[in-house]
């Protein structure tokens, strides 16, 4: 299979949108290599308008990107991997017990897999403390090779790229095209920006008062567990796993329970890849039992979450009632999007759907709060209807499809109560605002006009294909009322006035804040939340420290060689590093050298030792001439009392062969070579 290079998510964003535009003005059509033209599946049809109403999407100032060929996704994908993953090992579950596996888009069970709880997530600690142990293969093992094993699972996930997207999508209603680009593209590229930084993980040196050496030891915290959400099962498994063993920890995965199939996919390649045994660990089942197992757990270190913001409450009690092991949470949000008059439009539309529709609507950054400034807000509903009506429901695995199904029932509940909720509350229906199809867990694209800051939908995440637009006056009003949530995860606005965007960047409460562009994420850059959208950060350099200890070393020492201390202060010893000269005589630098040791020594000082290091010599100096038996010894010569500092200076020279060249001060430099 030929290899696809990664993609940045804004990009992606788009081609997921943009694979099945059947216009005949669209200069790209995917056609799942075959030669023929690709064309709506009978079940891929519009939410509640035909396709010959389609247009081709971007416009003259914000083109469509050239999409890249795509594999027809496997038919009749057999699930192999359906265990528990221990140890390098398959194992049943302890309890015996197993849960099913349902297709979105067909309600319709794909498999059935063992079910973790307590019992198991124990077995999991057990292995990952042992991998974790000093001396084990793990411990041992050079950073560097935890970067070649990072760089071989990335090889291992690029070969099994589609195998790994026709899960994703089977299981989690993902479009196939997003599920190949998007996610897969930046697994790859996550696990080989975490191996690169495997052996740049180091500590400093500190200059610590006294005589003291004093260095900082960057360690891994020790056993992870890892809760991963079900709306990007396959990101967020990489996301939790590569800076961890980047750093060296060992982990304990809990998959969600809707998506467990890539999850455990990545066990086998895992194993293959050549990681020790218990260094990873993946234990499918539920919050409750599994997820609440690992965040009670005494033996874990710290735990990392992605969820709802509810259940992060509940992790964190649970740590501070457990061992108070260390805690990371990326929650919920309620994200606004700002869009000033002056911003460019078609761009605006399309990113503030992009941002919102994206997945079903189902994720954490989604935009759903999107506040538009009130000369352009009629124009900027009337566009974002006509493109919310432009989307194709249906199979996510066929091509001509833009937008699957929701996770599960629950959510599908969910959504369609809150839809129900913004009507009754005085929001605008514009389209959309029911189920779709005869099977399958389908919202229609829904977008809500009129919405007022205390309605529902304007407040509580809704996780689901709706569009909430509000209307606005002032800056400072905008800023005010973006602000007023819990959440702070993500915020965008969209103005060609630099000012303005610095302005919000600064204001807006929140983790990321995108100008002129939504849903830009990178496996370089932090991404995290403010308020109750979460703690600590993921990804970048940032993201690494989340998974290490700092240790301080201190060490005394008799003296520290960065303080100069003046001979004629002691009556003992202080310390020149004098360079080699091959000059016999005393040259120029050389009598700037017996300069500087006078200046130094006060006249009192006198040469007593010379000890050879190569080029460098370290005189040792010191008030006291009666000594000169030892620099006899050293020199073949004995130093008179009667002997200029110059006298004695050539004497030094010759014998050492021309030992004064310059003389260096720790704390300032000197003239000299």
């Amino acid at each position: 299979m030929r290899r696809e290079r990664g993609l940045s998510l804004e990009v992606c964003c788009k081609l997921s949108l943009l694979i099945t535009d059947l216009s005949a003005e669209c200069a790209v059509e995917v056609n799942y290599n075959t030669s023929k033209k690709s064309s709506p599946d009978s079940e891929g049809t519009p939410a509640n308008f035909s396709t010959e109403n389609m247009k081709k999407q971007g416009s003259d100032g914000n083109p469509a990107p050239v999409m890249p060929a795509l594999p027809e996704p496997l038919k009749d994908l057999k699930i192999k991997y359906t265990k528990i993953f221990i140890n390098n090992e398959w194992h049943d579950s302890i309890s015996g017990k197993k849960f099913p596996v349902f297709n979105p888009a067909t309600e319709e069970k794909i498999c059935e897999v063992e079910e973790g709880d307590k019992a198991d997530v124990d077995e999991a600690v057990k292995a990952a403390r042992k991998a974790f142990e000093l001396g084990s293969t793990w411990r041992t093992m050079d950073a560097s090779e935890r970067g070649r094993l990072l760089n071989k699972l990335a090889d291992l996930v690029e070969r099994d790229r589609l195998i790994l997207a026709t899960m994703e999508t089977i299981d989690g209603g993902k479009l196939f095209s997003t599920a190949y680009l998007m996610d897969l593209g930046a697994c790859i590229k996550t696990l080989r920006y975490c191996a690169g930084w495997a052996d740049k993980i180091h500590g400093r040196t500190v200059p610590m008062d006294g005589n003291f050496f004093t260095f900082t030891r960057h360690e891994p915290i020790g056993v992870c567990g890892q809760i991963i959400p079900w709306n990007f099962p396959l990101v967020m498994f990489i996301w939790k796993i590569a800076p961890a063993l980047c750093c060296g920890n060992t982990v304990v995965v809990k998959p969600a329970e809707q998506t467990p199939l890539s999850a455990l996919y990545m066990g086998s390649l895992i194993k293959e890849a050549g990681f020790p045994p218990g260094v990873v660990n993946i234990v499918p089942g539920f919050g409750p039992t599994a997820g609440a197992a690992i965040s009670h757990h005494m033996d874990i270190d710290k735990v990392a979450f992605t969820g709802s913001t509810e259940v992060g409450k509940l992790i964190k009690e649970a740590a501070g009632k457990s061992n108070l092991k260390r805690v990371t949470l990326e929650l919920g949000g309620k994200s606004p999007n700002i869009i000033f008059a002056d911003a460019d439009l078609d761009a605006a539309v399309e990113f503030a759907h992009i941002g919102l529709f994206y997945h079903q609507g189902q994720c954490c950054i989604a935009g759903s709060r999107i506040f538009v400034e009130e000369p352009i807000y009629d124009e900027f509903v009337r566009r974002s209807i006509e493109r919310a009506k432009k989307y194709t429901l249906g199979d996510p695995l066929k091509p001509g499809v833009q937008q699957g199904p929701q996770i599960d029932k629950e959510q599908f509940k969910k959504i369609l109560e809150l839809i129900e909720s913004g009507k009754k509350e005085g929001a605008k229906l514009e389209c959309g605002g029911g189920p779709w199809g005869d099977k399958g867990y389908f919202i229609q694209p829904t977008v809500f006009s009129n919405v007022t800051d205390d309605m529902r939908i304007a407040k509580e995440e809704i996780f689901g294909p709706v569009q909430q637009i509000m209307k606005f006056k002032t800056v400072d009003e905008v800023i005010k009322r973006a602000n007023n949530t819990t959440y702070g995860l993500a915020a965008a606005v969209f103005t060609k006035d630099i000012d303005k965007a610095l302005t919000f960047a600064a204001a807006l409460q929140a983790g990321t804040v995108w100008v002129n562009c939504y849903s830009a994420l990178s496996a370089q850059c932090p991404f995290g939340g403010f308020k109750m959208s979460g703690n600590g950060r993921e990804m970048g350099e940032y993201g690494l420290h989340e998974y290490t200890e700092v240790k301080t070393v201190t060490i005394k020492i008799p003296q520290k060689n960065s303080k100069f201390t003046d001979g004629s202060k002691l009556g003992g010893v202080a310390n020149i590093q004098v360079l080699c000269s091959p000059s016999e005589g005393l040259n120029r630098q050389e009598r700037q050298a017996e300069r500087n040791l006078l200046t130094f020594s006060k006249g009192k000082c006198r040469v007593l030792h010379l000890g050879r290091n190569h080029s460098m010599h370290q005189y040792r100096l010191g008030a006291d001439l009666q000594q000169s038996s030892s620099v006899e010894k050293d020199l073949g010569i004995a130093l008179d009392n009667k002997l200029s500092m110059s006298q004695q200076g050539a004497l030094v020279a010759r014998r050492a062969k021309g030992a004064l060249g310059c003389i260096r001060k720790s704390t300032a430099s000197t003239p000299g070579r």
